[in-house]
């Protein structure tokens, strides 16, 4: 659903990147209290895994695909401050190397693929497995369906803004009866994802996915005063980070720079509305669009499965660079306020 150059007026592009810039900063110092010796490497795999994902449209309904967006995912593993800050940087490393989503249309992309996808999926998922009962089955069925939520939450936001500042008239009732609806089916395929992938991790290291915190056997302690609720002690770490940090970056690399090939080509569920409702018309080409790396191929490398997969890698790289700086930028504040 990446938001292309062109499609929103001057007015609502800047007040877009201005909100969208008041929460990454928000986020910058939220994440702070997320931010730790587990999650912050953790946070730099997750950004790098969003991007591989995003590579890989899916069918949902003929001539139409969807792709990961990756807002409640984040959330769920790293915290939901950091997940805008992850998903941010996914956008940044898309927009401005590979192509993917408008330079002037990068705060409506991060307002809408970042903020609103992360903090409604980490809403619903808080809610649900809050009046769930407790364990790992309830972490999983809440990720799906915030994730699956969050879609078609960031689909309808679209439309609302688009009937404010588009550049095309729309007829507001069918864009947001088309958009819900498509984004609907992809939801399904993000809840799917995003459910199989926190079922991943807590089966291998449950202390790595941030919205499982606090969910070990709730115990009575039996006292002359009373009885007193606990939390069951969770088990120790088996192992450091370093094998999931590898596997997942392997995985990653594999994703983005093999399965890619695979992908769906038909037009995403933005760009196929879009066309059937007929307000693309003001569609304007991004302004890196002829760099080595746009469109997610190398310029100069003609064979296609080659190209593809050299690009897709070098995202994963670059957006683990991106991903790490913010990290690195963040937990040495919070050392600075430590030692202040």
């Amino acid at each position: 659903m990446h938001v292309p150059d062109g499609f929103f007026n001057a007015p609502v592009s800047i007040a877009a990147g201005a909100f969208a810039a008041a929460g990454v900063a928000v986020c910058l110092k939220g994440a702070r209290s997320e931010l730790n010796d587990r999650t912050a490497p953790m946070a730099g795999l997750v950004a790098a895994f969003i991007f591989a994902v995003q590579m890989l449209n899916f069918p949902v309904a003929a001539g139409t695909s969807g792709h990961l967006l990756g807002g409640a995912l984040a959330a769920i593993l790293v915290g939901p401050y950091t997940a805008v800050l992850c998903v941010a940087v996914v956008l940044l490393v898309q927009g401005f190397f590979f192509a993917d989503g408008g330079l002037t249309a990068l705060g409506v992309n991060i307002t809408l693929m970042a903020i609103v996808t992360s903090v409604v999926g980490w809403a619903v998922f808080r809610l649900i497995t809050r009046a769930a009962p407790r364990g790992r089955a309830a972490v999983v069925a809440a990720s799906f369906v915030a994730a699956a939520v969050s879609v078609p939450v960031s689909a309808l936001a679209f439309t609302l803004l688009f009937w404010i500042g588009g550049t095309a008239p729309i007829d507001v009732a069918a864009v947001a009866a088309a958009m819900g609806g498509v984004h609907v089916l992809i939801g399904l395929g993000e809840g799917l994802i995003t459910a199989l992938t926190i079922s991943s991790v807590l089966a291998v290291r449950p202390d790595l996915v941030y919205g499982a915190a606090g969910l070990g056997r709730r115990l009575v302690l039996r006292t002359a005063d009373g009885e007193v609720p606990v939390e069951e002690p969770a088990p120790a770490p088996k192992g450091g980070l370093r094998p999931i940090l590898i596997g997942g970056g392997l995985i990653a690399v594999l994703l983005a720079g093999f399965v890619s090939f695979y992908a769906s080509g038909s037009p995403d569920g933005l760009e196929r509305v879009a066309a059937d409702k007929g307000f693309n018309a003001g569609e304007q080409q991004s302004g890196v669009a002829h760099w080595p790396l746009a469109d997610y191929a190398v310029k100069g490398v003609e064979n296609e499965r080659l190209s593809l997969g050299i690009a897709g890698v070098a995202g994963v790289g670059l957006t683990v660079l991106a991903g790490g700086a913010v990290v690195y930028t963040v937990r040495r504040r919070n050392r600075d306020k430590a030692e202040a």
